[in-house]
């Protein structure tokens, strides 16, 4: 996937062929060829793409006119550069492939569109070295910083020069399942049984003879309630803590920053990072926790505590699922990781919604429709 250091290879029109034949994905634009081979899968309809072109020619897997795609997106496309078509094979290519020869580039099921007007640029030089860990040196691009984080790449990410501490910040997504889902379960039955005890009295501690009983029977409206702010709590963490911009000349808070979330948006297919490792995580869910305790009576603080863990859950299994699942187009899940793409690839400052994108509309941050539309 590295940009070729040697001279581009040459590759014949029949070469080509023969590598699509065989399952690769490969994408020509004015005689520069891209293998996406690794990359298809993870793009919305890629899965899609793959079933319906298996074992035909590549011109019969596209559909539709050319898409809209941000300049990150272009030059996201310059990772998997491998070489040239052989100077006269592509009018053969175009022959054979008269779908992309006629949309002159395009990579049309929902993928990138390189319209003809532009001018492919290499990959500049980068401004970290990757071959040292990145979290002490993203403080000093200062300035800089803004843009380089927003230019994602496909590579893994390192942060510690320790073993110990790159270990605890890279997480496998079924970690958080597995750790999670046993405390949900043992939390809810715990706060069921004790208000199943009926002691539990909402505002007991101003006035006792207006105090309400909480039954058992609200458990479920009370698990549902720490959802619903859990997913106020998501939105406002990834807006407001996530994306602040940090001044350019704090070294340490654009090092915090990259920690928290910097780095995901630097790189989004990094699997090992894309879930909160249990290790951070217990120590804010304890603090979210604390909270709860003070401001609610114990059992009902729980209760609400335990849905909204449970809505952790299910944003983190969501979060990676809209990166590395394939949706069925059409299909909410599917819409909601085009709307997460989007905001890694040109909308960093909108579409902050991951499990749901209910809060951008109160909160005007909604990804405006217009930039899915095709082009015409």
């Amino acid at each position: 996937r590295a940009m070729a250091t040697a001279g581009p290879r040459s590759f014949s029109a029949a070469e080509v062929r023969a590598r699509c034949a065989q399952g690769a994905c490969l994408v020509s634009c004015h005689r520069r060829l891209y293998d996406l081979s690794g990359f298809v899968r993870l793009h919305p309809g890629g899965e899609q793409l793959l079933r319906r072109r298996a074992g035909t020619d590549v011109s019969a897997a596209l559909d539709g006119p050319p898409h809209r795609h941000s300049a990150n997106a272009r030059r996201w496309l310059e990772q998997y550069y491998v070489g040239e078509i052989e100077p006269g094979d592509e009018q053969g290519f175009a022959a054979q492939n008269p779908a992309s020869a006629a949309q002159l580039c395009a990579w049309c099921w929902d993928g990138l569109w390189v319209p003809q007007h532009y001018n492919h640029c290499l990959l500049p030089q980068d401004l970290v070295d990757w071959q040292k860990p990145l979290l002490w040196q993203v403080g000093y691009l200062g300035e800089k910083y803004d843009e380089w984080v927003h230019q994602p790449v496909d590579r893994p990410i390192r942060l510690f020069h320790s073993d110990f501490f790159e270990f605890l910040s890279k997480t496998a997504w079924y970690v958080v399942f597995m750790v999670w889902t046993p405390v949900v379960l043992y939390l809810s039955w715990v706060s069921y049984t004790s208000l199943a005890q009926g002691n539990t009295r909402l505002f007991s501690s101003f006035t006792t003879e207006y105090s309400i009983p909480v039954h058992k029977y609200y458990f479920p409206f009370i698990f549902l309630l720490g959802m619903i702010l859990w997913s106020l709590l998501e939105y406002l963490i990834h807006r407001f803590v996530f994306h602040m911009k940090p001044p350019a000349s704090n070294y340490y808070l654009i090092t915090l920053h990259f920690l928290l979330h910097g780095q995901h948006h630097k790189s989004p297919f990094d699997s090992s990072r894309l879930v909160f490792p249990p290790v951070p995580a217990s120590l804010v869910i304890g603090f979210f926790y604390g909270v709860l305790r003070l401001l609610l009576p114990e059992v009902l603080g729980l209760s609400v505590f335990v849905g909204g863990l449970c809505g952790y859950v299910i944003y983190d299994m969501m979060h990676y699922y809209l990166h590395y699942g394939s949706p069925k187009k059409g299909t909410y899940l599917y819409g909601l990781k085009a709307y997460h793409v989007k905001h890694h690839f040109e909308h960093q400052k909108s579409g902050f919604g991951i499990s749901t994108r209910f809060w951008d509309y109160p909160f005007r941050t909604l990804i405006p429709e217009e930039t899915f539309k095709k082009e015409d």
